[in-house]
């Protein structure tokens, strides 16, 4: 049976790339089908067709790998950065497929950041259709006070508009500093920072904590495991879409890098 699907949704599922970042692909003239340059709404069957990035074949769909890992601190959220910074990709080297991140986290921020080869899983996360809840515990500069926790609670006004109504609690208090647990549902760039300094307070560290319902638990900086399969059915809950069964891990991995 023929099954000819468009370009950038092969490429997706054969782990190349997220499907927003397979059109760029398309775009910059990098894809090829039967040696013809790919446009954007091209079909291939990928059973027969022979296409190609940066001239290297593609062959069968790798097994599909999803996993956690704890993003430390200072680690840009990119296969690669032209500053020469540590990237998340230093962390996956004993990987037999090419993964890409899910989504992004702050070079300075730290926290629960998936990990795999499926685009289209990527994409599902991603999506601002999705609403997917993020979770972050925060440590702020001073004491936040329950007025300025509502205006969190209500949404605040950035730069690039009004932010949509937090979760916000407060977990504790020290002499100079406290601390607040947010959830959001947006994915704008270094939004809680803002969101915070909006209110008067200074973000000194900043850890993802759960996305979705998946928590990060007792993952150390630097280490990731595979997710089972409950976890997987707990953050992607699409109708009709059944998460391929895992490749098998080994537990909890320390990058040497």
């Amino acid at each position: 049976m023929i099954m000819e699907q468009r370009i950038q949704k092969t490429l997706a599922q054969m782990g190349i790339a997220s499907r927003r970042k397979a059109e760029e692909l398309i775009l910059e003239g990098r894809v090829t089908v039967n040696g013809k340059t790919a446009v954007l709404g091209m079909k291939a069957d990928p059973a027969k067709d022979h296409i190609k990035v940066d001239g290297k074949l593609l062959l069968r769909a790798e097994p599909k790998v999803y996993l956690m890992f704890n993003k430390p601190k200072s680690v840009v959220t990119s296969l690669s950065d032209p500053e020469g910074r540590p990237t998340v990709k230093d962390f996956f080297k004993g990987i037999r497929y090419r993964v890409f991140p899910v989504g992004r986290l702050d070079y300075d921020s730290e926290g629960l950041l998936l990990v795999t080869n499926d685009g289209d899983f990527a994409q599902s996360i991603m999506h601002p259709s999705k609403k997917a809840a993020k979770t972050y515990v925060v440590k702020i500069k001073g004491m936040i006070k329950d007025d300025e926790l509502a205006k969190l609670r209500q949404g605040v006004r950035l730069d690039d508009g009004m932010t949509a109504p937090a979760g916000v609690k407060k977990i504790r208090e020290t002499e100079s500093n406290s601390w607040v647990e947010m959830t959001i549902h947006e994915g704008r760039k270094r939004q809680i920072r803002r969101m915070l300094e909006k209110v008067g307070h200074d973000v000194i560290r900043l850890k993802r904590v759960s996305i979705n319902g998946l928590k990060l638990m007792d993952l150390k900086p630097g280490e990731y495991r595979p997710l089972t399969q409950e976890e997987l059915r707990t953050i992607r809950d699409e109708p009709g879409l059944q998460a391929d069964k895992p490749v098998k891990g080994r537990g909890i991995i320390r990058s040497k890098s």
